[in-house]
C-alpha cells in the first residue's frame, strides 16, 4: 500500500465531509469546487500555512509534531478511531510521537490463553488479529459461529472479512450485515495505517477489493473505526435469531491480538439459546 497515496486520501476525504457551517465558518454563496472545505479553509483551522496544509494533505506527514497533527485532528474533526489513525500514517512517514517499532501480531496463541478461552464455557469466545484471522475459539464460539469456522481456509484458519464478503452465507448469519460489513472494512483500513507492509494484509485487500464491489466501493471512502464494544445480531442455523453483546480486548502480551467474547442477558431468550449450544459442545462424562 502506498503511504502518501493512503495519507492523501485520508485527509482529502475527512475535509471533503465538512461544510463551512459545521466549521462555523462564514458560506458566501456561490458555487464550490470542492463538496466540503476548501483547502485555505481547512488550513484556517487547524492554524498553518495553506503551503504547509498543502503539503501534509499531499501525503507529506515527515517530521509533523504532535502539536500540528492535534490541530490538524481538531480541524478536521476526527472522531477517536480517526484521530489514532492519522498518528498512526505520521508514525510510519516519520513523524508524530516517537514510539518503537510495532511488532508483527503473532500467528499462534500461547497456551495460557488458549487456557483461558476454554476456561470460559459459558460465554462464545475467539481471539483475532489485525486482518480479522480467527486464530483460537472456545467451543461455545466454534458452535455460535460455526457458519464462520466452516468457511475457514485450507489451513483451518477462517477469516472474517473474507467470510463477510467473499461467502453468500453470511447474510444470513448476520441479520444488519450491511453495517457489520462496513464496520470490517473501517477495521481493515485502521490496521492498514499501523501496519502498512503486512503482506498478508496487502493480499487479502487486494483480493477483496477484486472480487467485491462492495468492499472496493466501502474501501475508498478511508473510513476508520474502532470495534471495541456493542451488540451483534445473528440468525443461527441451528437456534435461530441471536443476539449478544460483545467486548473486544487487547491481549496487552501478543500485541496485535484480540480476545472478542460474547454474552447474553440471564434469563433471556438469548442466553436460553446459548445453554442450549454449551449443551451439545460439552464432553460427554463417563458415569462413575
Amino acid at each position: 500500500m502506498d503511504h502518501r497515496s493512503e495519507t492523501r486520501d485520508f485527509l482529502t476525504t475527512r475535509r471533503n465531509r465538512i461544510t463551512p457551517g459545521q466549521a462555523g465558518l462564514p458560506d458566501y454563496g456561490g458555487t464550490r469546487r470542492v463538496p466540503g472545505l476548501r483547502r485555505e479553509e481547512a488550513a484556517l483551522l487547524a492554524g498553518v500555512s495553506v503551503d504547509y496544509y498543502t503539503r501534509l494533505e499531499r501525503g507529506n506527514l515527515s517530521g509533523v509534531s504532535e502539536s500540528v497533527l492535534e490541530a490538524l485532528a481538531r480541524a478536521l474533526r476526527l472522531d477517536e478511531a480517526e484521530r489514532e489513525h492519522l498518528y498512526d500514517l505520521a508514525r510510519q512517514a516519520g513523524g508524530g510521537p516517537a514510539r518503537s517499532r510495532r511488532r508483527r501480531a503473532p500467528q499462534h496463541v500461547r497456551p495460557e490463553v488458549r487456557h483461558l478461552l476454554d476456561a470460559m464455557t459459558g460465554a462464545p469466545a475467539y481471539v483475532r488479529n489485525g486482518r480479522l484471522d480467527v486464530l483460537a475459539a472456545n467451543a461455545l464460539g466454534r458452535a455460535v459461529f460455526a457458519p464462520v469456522f466452516e468457511a475457514g481456509d485450507a489451513a483451518g484458519t477462517p477469516n472474517l472479512a473474507r467470510f463477510i464478503f467473499l461467502d453468500p452465507a453470511s447474510h444470513d448469519f448476520y441479520r444488519d450485515w450491511e453495517q457489520l460489513a462496513q464496520d470490517v472494512v473501517a477495521l481493515l483500513r485502521g490496521e492498514a495505517g499501523r501496519d502498512p507492509y503486512d503482506r498478508n494484509l496487502t493480499d487479502l485487500v487486494g483480493e477483496l477489493s477484486t472480487r467485491s464491489d462492495q468492499f472496493r466501493t466501502w474501501w475508498a471512502a478511508h473510513n476508520v473505526r474502532q470495534h471495541r464494544t456493542g451488540v451483534k445480531h445473528f440468525r443461527h442455523p441451528l437456534v435461530g435469531d441471536l443476539t449478544l453483546a460483545y467486548e473486544s480486548l487487547d491481549l496487552t502480551a501478543d500485541q496485535g491480538l484480540r480476545l472478542n467474547a460474547y454474552s447474553a442477558v440471564p434469563g433471556s431468550p438469548d442466553r436460553e439459546k446459548l445453554d442450549v449450544l454449551a449443551s451439545w459442545t460439552a464432553p460427554a462424562t463417563r458415569p462413575v
